[in-house]
């Protein structure tokens, strides 16, 4: 694995290292901090615009996707203090034109385990990754060759699995909906929001062969969208209605449960469903050609 990041300009070398810096300050069983994906490969995308059809233009910013490999520390512990470190990082910037950061948290003992059993995410991060951080207490395993049969199966395994899932949530949702009850709508909305949640995992695992849990439906969004320009129809969040649409599924997870005071309408229903179709389909289309690539890689 390489460690240098003197090939970034100035200005993103000095947000890595802040950010190595703060995780360290605030996680100091960090044994390992990994840049990976396009900023390790040079082929990131500092902010380019498109303009859709209709005319509505839509910006892409790579983000900084960084793993932190710890020991001695529960994982969920793990994750909300790099959940507080990305919030400190974007303290004053702008969602819109500086770059998101994606952590990722791994125990030292799986991430050898994986890099060992041939894991394709983890290959990948140990053939393209930058060493940013090396507490120099534990080697890395070797990274063994590839099997893409394995591969192939493994995310073929994961794909059935969440999508599955997912369109039972869907199925649900819309079941509720049928009642024409407002808890009912409440419940839908909790319902496809765990349809989104599934859809989201079922993308992540067939690319990467790896998910962490994670129910914030920001950051699910965020981490798939480099995998098609299409995910970004699903929720535009380019008009005020857009993102109170998106708010409200975000937020249904714990307050369609547990907030008496929380509404959701026929309407908002009637809106959202197609929207999760939409990701039903573009889900299925984009997992589907992706191990279909795995499969062609074992001829």
């Amino acid at each position: 694995m390489k460690n240098s990041i003197a090939y970034l300009p100035k200005d993103k070398q000095e947000d890595l290292n802040f950010l190595i810096n703060e995780v360290l300050k605030r996680l100091p069983q960090t044994e390992y901090i990994i840049l990976y994906g396009s900023y390790a490969r040079d082929n990131y995308v500092k902010r380019g615009i498109r303009v859709e059809d209709g005319g509505i233009p839509t910006v892409k910013i790579s983000d900084y996707d960084i793993l932190v490999v710890t020991s001695g520390i529960n994982s969920k512990k793990a994750e909300t203090v790099l959940d507080n470190v990305e919030d400190i990082f974007f303290v004053g910037k702008d969602f819109d034109r500086d770059t998101p950061v994606q952590f990722i948290n791994d125990d030292i003992k799986t991430f050898n385990k994986y890099i060992e059993e041939g894991r394709y995410f983890y290959t990948q991060i140990k053939e393209e990754g930058i060493i940013l951080y090396n507490s120099g207490k534990f080697k890395l395993a070797r990274r063994r060759k590839l099997n893409f049969e394995e591969i192939k199966e493994q995310a073929q395994e994961y794909f059935d699995e969440k999508f599955k899932t997912a369109n039972v949530f869907l199925e649900m949702a819309k079941f509720s909906y049928t009642k024409d009850i407002s808890e009912f709508y409440k419940n839908a909305s909790f319902q496809l929001h765990q349809a989104c949640e599934n859809y989201y995992y079922a993308i992540r695992l067939s690319f990467t062969l790896r998910n962490n849990k994670q129910h914030n439906l920001s950051k699910l969004s965020g981490s798939v969208k480099k995998y098609s320009d299409e995910l970004k129809t699903v929720f535009p969040q380019d008009t005020p209605e857009e993102k109170r649409l998106f708010t409200l599924l975000k937020a249904a997870y714990v307050d369609a449960r547990y907030n008496p005071h929380f509404v959701v309408t026929k309407e908002d229903i009637d809106a959202l469903i197609p929207k999760v179709e939409l990701l039903r389909d573009i889900t299925k289309k984009i997992c589907e050609v992706r191990i279909k690539e795995y499969g062609e890689k074992t001829l």
